[in-house]
This record gives structure tokens, C-alpha cells and sequence, in this order.
């Protein structure tokens, strides 16, 4: 990736191209633990601020992946705290933006229930474990990096990441999903 933004930030606009694809998908995961259904609205104001400030960035593919999680969450910061002063769009306007997209809706229907139900259990985590959680998880950086991105020291990261992820296994035993060998029809427990 380190060889894609250089590119990128000489101009290559297909080297963008890649450095988008290989990142936006954990950055969205992210955005959506942090704003929910806005996350592709934020991720999209994040990337116009990426594409503008590319030149100034220094360093490396990881460099770059804990780079753009930082704008990321600014940008979600931000429309957070727009969305307390803001009322909120009615029903109606929501209908009218939701159109038909070429994808298999069973397929759309088992991802979003899928996603949805993991962003639900980590949203119930304290946010500081959430944060660390999602960047961590989802967006793949590494403990020195997610600090940054928090403003936090490392170990302090990969501390609330370890509890999240042990409460986040503890719900999950708990709704009878464990790490236990499958059982047989008539098997005691």
C-alpha cells in the first residue's frame, strides 16, 4: 500500500484508486460503529478531505490506514455533534432516498443483519473499548497506531480493546455461542 499513496500523491490517480479500495472497507466498518446508517455520508466528507490533504501526508501504507481513521473520526466527531443541534429527516424523505440497488436483496438482507447485529453488541460496549475495538478489528491497525488516532497511549488501547473483545465473547457464551466442539443430536451437556 506504502507504494500506492506515493504514487497517489504524485498524481496517479488509478494508485489512489487502489489506496481507496484496500482502505475504505475497514474505514466504513469504523465510521458505522461510530455514526451507524451516516457512515458512508461521513466516509465521503473523510475521503474529499483525504484527496485534498494527500500531499501533506508522511509515511507509510500503515501510516496511511491510521492517517485516514484519524480524519475519519474527526469527521464523525464533527457529525455527531451536528446531528444534537440538528433535527433529524422525516420518514418520508428517507423513502424517497432509498432506491433499488442492483445487489440480491436476500443477500443485502443477510449482510445487513449480520453487520448490524455485530455494531450493536460493540455500540454496547464503553466507548472507549468501541473505539479501540473498531480500529483495532475492523480497520486493522495496529496498538501504536489506533493511539494516535485516540489520542491515547498504547497500552491504554490495547487494554480496552482486551476488554472489549473478552466482554464482547462473554455476550456472545452467554446467547449460546461458544468455542465448544459441535454436539450430536441426544448429547448431554
Amino acid at each position: 500500500m506504502g507504494a500506492a499513496v506515493a504514487r497517489a500523491q504524485q498524481g496517479d490517480e488509478a494508485a489512489f484508486a487502489v489506496a481507496y479500495r484496500l482502505v475504505q472497507p475497514g474505514l466504513l466498518g469504523y465510521l458505522r460503529g461510530l455514526v451507524g446508517d451516516d457512515a458512508e455520508d461521513v466516509a465521503s466528507d473523510a475521503w474529499l478531505e483525504i484527496a485534498r490533504d494527500l500531499g501533506r501526508f508522511k509515511g507509510d501504507g500503515a501510516g496511511f490506514r491510521g492517517w485516514t481513521a484519524t480524519i475519519a473520526r474527526h469527521r464523525a466527531l464533527d457529525h455527531l455533534r451536528r446531528q444534537r443541534v440538528r433535527p433529524r429527516s422525516s420518514a418520508l424523505e428517507q423513502d424517497l432516498l432509498d432506491l433499488p440497488g442492483p445487489q440480491s436483496t436476500h443477500d443485502q438482507a443477510l449482510e445487513a443483519i449480520s453487520t448490524e447485529r455485530a455494531l450493536e453488541l460493540v455500540r454496547g460496549l464503553p466507548r472507549d473499548q468501541a473505539e479501540a475495538v473498531l480500529l483495532r478489528v475492523v480497520v486493522g491497525l495496529d496498538g501504536p497506531a489506533a493511539a494516535r488516532v485516540l489520542g491515547k497511549r498504547p497500552g491504554a488501547v490495547r487494554t480496552a480493546a482486551y476488554r472489549g473483545l473478552k466482554r464482547l465473547a462473554g455476550r456472545l457464551g452467554a446467547e449460546g455461542v461458544t468455542e465448544e466442539a459441535p454436539r450430536t443430536l441426544g448429547e448431554s451437556t
